[in-house]
């Protein structure tokens, strides 16, 4: 008799990427998928740590996972309980120790933490859709957002060889995907360690495997070559002037984002997509390349995170809400019909009632389709945690909530 395998999946896209990778390794090795957890032998949870609450949200899982582990064994069945993911990625970067500690106590009936990176690129994932795919162009992130954990969960940004997406994005074409979109922590950035060599991006936060540490061939020969493309790389005998975007009297990183976006849009799919974007690296180039292509997605979504520049600053984000608002006006202009959505977060570290106003200002300002708003909770390692006080009431920040709640998505 097969084993079987069950995948749950906490988080973001990018999260349900990597767990179409990780149906394809089980099923390579003759597992089949189970209809739930009690009909599993191995259940391997997909985890996220943006939040407490979705932390929380794996330990409650695996404490009510214990009692089916318990009943299987004692009939004498296999039952594992794996997990992976960004709760894997932080534990294993956490030179300490502290932190896999905490999980494993938290977690006595998990068998196995296993890093993200042990499932590569080397095999076709298994898609959940048939006609929607997803593609990662990046993992990782180099921003240090004072709030943030991304770059301790996923390390630093790492860019997937161009010609990888190229080939994967043709397959999808050639197997009758209608719709691709492209993943990463920032996409806008893709690009810079390829120019500029990852020792000179960023090597801290490393583990001994990469993300894209194996090439994705699948032995897949598309219907279209890839050379009828335009070859972005200064290492294929081309040179491509990087594009660069100055905020804050800065200029920041090299990326090919819009290269790339457009060599996709040509592969003609009725919608191309891409996320997460954010404001500092976002070009008028980009712009020119969304507005150029109408099967690029006409939903943009860039997030705010505060509408108050001194909140901002705290939050190092390296972008201010004049220059956020001439973005957004820029994209006005130059695209019919387009759609922001964003994310916000309320209650961060110090943010005054007048603070807290400035963002309800520019939400009224930008008019967002939809936004998702979180209320700031302490997350391990990041410098918000380290160094500032997490002094907004929960009943404050609840009552925040509530206030863009309804002005942006129930209005």
């Amino acid at each position: 008799m097969k084993l079987k395998y069950y995948v749950k999946t906490f988080g973001c896209q990018q999260n349900e990427a990597d767990s179409e990778r990780v149906v394809q390794a089980f099923t390579a090795r003759g597992f089949t998928k189970a209809r739930g957890y009690k009909d599993a032998n191995y259940v391997i949870i997909n985890t996220c740590m943006v939040r407490e609450s979705a932390e929380n949200r794996v330990y409650g899982l695996v404490n009510n996972l214990k009692e089916i582990k318990i009943e299987k064994e004692k009939k004498g069945e296999l039952y594992k309980i794996i997990i992976t993911g960004c709760m894997v990625g932080i534990a294993f970067r956490d030179n300490s120790g502290k932190f896999l500690t905490k999980i494993r106590k938290a977690m006595p009936a998990v068998d196995e933490f296993m890093p993200i990176e042990e499932v590569g690129f080397d095999h076709e994932p298994i898609r959940q859709s048939r006609t929607k795919g997803w593609v990662p162009i990046s993992n990782g992130c180099n921003n240090f957002c004072t709030f943030c954990i991304v770059p301790f969960t996923r390390g630093r940004e790492i860019s997937r060889p161009y010609e990888d997406i190229i080939d994967e994005c043709l397959h999808l074409k050639a197997s009758g995907f209608t719709e691709v979109t492209l993943l990463g922590q920032n996409v806008n950035s893709y690009g810079a360690d390829l120019i500029v060599g990852k020792e000179n991006i960023q090597v801290m936060r490393d583990i001994d495997k990469t993300y894209f540490e194996k090439p994705t061939t699948n032995n897949i020969q598309p219907t279209t070559q890839i050379s009828t493309f335009r070859a972005k790389f200064t290492y294929n005998g081309k040179n491509v002037e990087p594009i660069y975007v100055k905020h804050l009297g800065r200029h920041r990183i090299p990326t090919l984002f819009p290269y790339l976006l457009e060599d996709v849009a040509l592969m003609d799919f009725e919608k191309v997509d891409f996320m997460s974007s954010n404001p500092w690296d976002f070009s008028d180039e980009l712009i020119d390349i969304i507005a150029k292509y109408p099967n690029i997605t006409r939903t943009i979504h860039l997030p705010i995170q505060s509408g108050d520049n001194n909140v901002l600053k705290r939050m190092n984000r390296w972008y201010s809400r004049e220059e956020y608002l001439r973005i957004i006006a820029n994209l006005k202009l130059r695209i019919t019909n387009v759609k922001i959505t964003t994310d916000i977060i309320v209650g961060f570290c110090g943010e005054t009632d007048e603070e807290f106003q400035n963002t309800v200002d520019l939400a009224k300002k930008v008019g967002f389709d939809k936004a998702f708003i979180a209320r700031y909770s302490e997350r391990p390692m990041t410098a918000a945690t380290k160094v500032m006080e997490n002094d907004v009431p929960h009943k404050v920040k609840k009552q925040r909530w509530n206030i863009l709640e309804k002005l942006i998505n129930q209005s």
